[in-house]
């Protein structure tokens, strides 16, 4: 089945408000995911889903030649920037990690942070297997099915839209059975859960940061009524508040799995 018109819509609603906020929630996995990848000088990374640049820049200071796909063109035109700003030589392009214009095992390294999860389609999941060369290592950081940003949509999933039929849960990217499905046959894979921690003064501090800046949030906010748009700011609050609070604070603990592969 294709999903162009979904993704068509995703383009947009992934650079919607200002993402950097997003990508500065999740730093500790970024570099978690670059330092399993430990790039070495010269080596061709590719990083899909790339946002607005964290991992492409880590991997660039540390001397890889760094090419960077987003769908999002928006996302894409905040990475040249920063790239710019930063002095860096990234090669940043819009385009569909599911259908990538790019050579048969042209990189050493493929990476993804919470990203590619996102894409309809997971059975396109053998392109991450096609461009990378045979030895070389695949890295991703992708959300669990049982873990807090899993619950964050569920609490979500009420004020939104049903998905198209047939279009992949993503957070089955964060079962360990799925990814063996996926990429096993590809990819020799070790797998480790692990855990970041998003921390806030309250449930509302956390409204206000992602009905801004992340986009699926926001679209969906910016899509209800105002009274149902309120229904969702409280049931927001009312969530973080209830199931996150510790210690004076907000302690979104948000469960995920590394993926680490050698391509066979």
């Amino acid at each position: 089945m294709a999903f162009e018109e979904l993704k068509s819509k995703q383009s947009v609603m992934w650079g919607t408000g200002p993402y950097q906020n997003i990508t500065e929630t999740i730093t500790d996995i970024h570099e978690q995911v670059v330092d399993r990848l430990a790039p070495q000088p010269g080596e061709a990374w590719l990083d899909l889903a790339c946002g607005t640049g964290a991992v492409s820049e880590r991997a660039a200071q540390l001397g890889a030649s760094v090419t960077g796909v987003d769908l999002a063109p928006a996302l894409i035109e905040t990475a040249q920037e920063r790239a710019q700003e930063l002095g860096l030589d990234i090669d940043y392009r819009v385009g569909d990690c599911e259908r990538l214009e790019l050579d048969d095992g042209a990189f050493d390294i493929v990476s993804s942070t919470c990203g590619v999860m996102f894409a309809p389609d997971h059975e396109g999941a053998r392109e991450l297997g096609r461009v990378v060369k045979h030895g070389g290592r695949i890295g991703l950081a992708t959300w669990t099915p049982e873990g807090g940003l899993a619950k964050m949509f569920g609490m979500m999933k009420p004020f939104a839209p049903a998905p198209p039929e047939g279009a992949g849960n993503p957070f089955a990217w964060g079962d360990e059975q799925h990814v063996q499905e996926l990429l096993g046959e590809a990819f020799e894979l070790v797998l480790e859960r692990r855990v970041s921690h998003l921390r806030v003064p309250s449930g509302e501090d956390y409204w206000q940061l992602f009905s801004t800046s992340y986009g699926p949030t926001r679209t969906l906010a910016e899509s209800l009524e105002d009274d149902r748009r309120e229904e969702f700011h409280q049931a927001w609050v009312e969530f973080f508040e209830s199931n996150y609070r510790s210690n004076g604070e907000i302690d979104h603990d948000r469960e995920w799995l590394l993926v680490y592969g050698i391509r066979r």
